[in-house]
């Protein structure tokens, strides 16, 4: 292997960069800002999606695909999502190019192809499905509407970092019309719930569930709901977010149902999303200085098996091997053998380290006659030497092991970088310290809220939902609080 990743400690930043490069997961391409998800880390996309997609069909909720492409004047029906979203945009003006009689070889955008009206990059799909949404809708025996769509949108970002933050990404984003304000705040709460138990039992991430001030609320929505997680680092992330709308889009959109008792009403919306920032989550939560370490419920693969062996012999061990293979792929458990002969052992060690697969199985004819095969857990790595007749109940029960290890091991450092404090002094000092959650009293004000972003650069990461209300006063200001908020720097 190459030379040893930056140490967390060292260079954290640094350290995620080159991870995500040197496990394979992505890397930077030839269009600024965006990247190439590589084979190995769109595969752990692609057990993320698989999840959440079971989940939400078993929630009800079925696919469908909008455009990409969102007319201006939709954009700009719902004001203040067209005003928060802005910034972002990337706007499509022309739809042809010819070549440029200045320069032979290039080309130029041809200015007789200029569209009639502009088209917006999607940011967010809310405005182009609300509109169709109006003709899908015309009765209560309409509602609930229960879609979602997988897609990619683009968010222009000029300061960009691999999954966390890039111009183009991929995510899910739930919409949904529902004939009452309950029932639409039920949804949104309840997908919140799916995606809080997707973080903990899938990517062994704890979370806090809780909601938005109106400073960091979702634009256009009347309040939006959130899971926020701990990184090693101190800093928290943002890991998914589900939104009350409102009837904001359905009046923008003049989306209306005749209720049972014949009247016109105006529709309730929900719209909710986690995207691929959920992978740079699954690598700050758990990598250690020798690479990825990956829950085994989302490994691509879950066990690899390398021979050890003379030269010669690897054929025969080979075939003494499979079964095992077999085995293991019955349980459901995903199993690659590294056969390569152009490689050390030693090596092959250190890239599926690198890699994070959960179990390393080293296996030679020697241990093979005696009975035994060793095994090493990626999380801890410890070694063990399994006996060969319960080799893979040994396996399966190791995977729930690890599961189990990764998640307790990430709450014990959130809840070890959870600090509740009462004067504004503690506050910044815990910032500028071990850094983590701190949780503490503040007015409510924008203004309060915005004084802390300014001086610390910590922002309320939510008002938790399972905390009772407890009076006090507020850090910065002095006046009364009735509850704590949970503040972090973040990502």
């Amino acid at each position: 292997m190459s030379k040893k990743l930056p140490t967390r400690q060292e260079d954290y930043s640094a350290w995620y960069n080159e991870l995500v490069k040197r496990a394979g997961l992505a890397e930077n391409s030839a269009v600024r800002g965006c990247m190439v998800i590589k084979p190995y880390g769109y595969a752990i996309w692609e057990k993320m999606q698989r999840q959440l997609d079971d989940m939400f069909k078993r929630t009800g909720h079925e696919n469908a695909y909008f455009p990409l492409f969102v007319p201006k004047s939709l954009f700009e029906a719902e004001e203040k999502n067209a005003e928060g979203f802005a910034k972002e945009c990337a706007v499509v003006t022309h739809y042809r190019l010819q070549t440029d009689p200045d320069r032979p070889g290039k080309l130029r955008v041809d200015p007789n192809a200029k569209l009639e009206e502009e088209l917006i990059v999607r940011p967010t799909s809310e405005a182009i499905i609300w509109s169709t949404y109006k003709n899908w809708i015309q009765s209560y025996r309409d509602l609930p509407l229960l879609i979602n769509q997988w897609a990619n949108v683009v968010r222009w970002e000029m300061r960009t970092r691999l999954f966390l933050r890039t111009a183009e990404f991929l995510w899910q984003e739930g919409h949904t019309a529902h004939a009452t304000a309950t029932e639409a705040v039920a949804e949104t709460r309840q997908m919140l719930d799916v995606y809080a138990e997707f973080a903990e039992e899938h990517m062994a991430v704890p979370v806090v569930k809780g909601v938005k001030t109106p400073n960091e609320r979702f634009a256009g929505a009347e309040d939006t709901y959130c899971i926020e997680a701990m990184m090693q680092d101190g800093k928290a992330l943002q890991a998914g977010t589900s939104h009350f709308l409102g009837q904001n889009f359905a009046k923008a959109f003049d989306v209306q149902f005749a209720n049972k008792e014949g009247g016109l009403e105006h529709v309730w919306g929900t719209s909710w999303g986690v995207s691929t920032r959920l992978m740079g989550a699954l690598v700050m939560a758990h990598s250690d200085d020798e690479g990825l370490v990956l829950p085994p419920k989302l490994a691509p693969i879950q066990v690899v098996i390398i021979p050890i062996y003379k030269t010669g012999e690897l054929d025969a061990l080979l075939e003494r091997i499979r079964p095992i293979q077999q085995g293991l792929v019955q349980r459901g458990i995903s199993v690659k053998i590294d056969s390569r002969d152009t490689e050390r052992p030693g090596f092959k060690f250190a890239e599926w380290e690198m890699k994070g697969v959960p179990v390393r199985l080293a296996i030679g004819a020697r241990d093979l006659d005696a009975g035994t095969v060793e095994a090493a857990r990626r999380d801890t790595k410890e070694k063990l030497q399994l006996p060969l007749a319960e080799v893979v109940d040994s396996v399966d029960k190791l995977l729930n092991d690890i599961q189990l290890n990764i998640y307790t091991k990430a709450r014990a450092y959130r809840d070890s970088h959870t600090t509740r404090v009462e004067t504004y002094d503690e506050f910044k000092a815990v910032l500028d310290g071990p850094g983590g959650f701190v949780v503490a009293h503040y007015d409510g004000t924008s203004e309060t809220e915005e004084l802390i972003k300014e001086q610390t650069k910590a922002t309320v990461r939510c008002i938790p939902l399972n905390e009772p209300d407890e009076d006090g006063i507020c850090i910065v200001t002095g006046r009364p609080s009735t509850r704590r908020a949970w503040f972090a720097r973040a990502y």
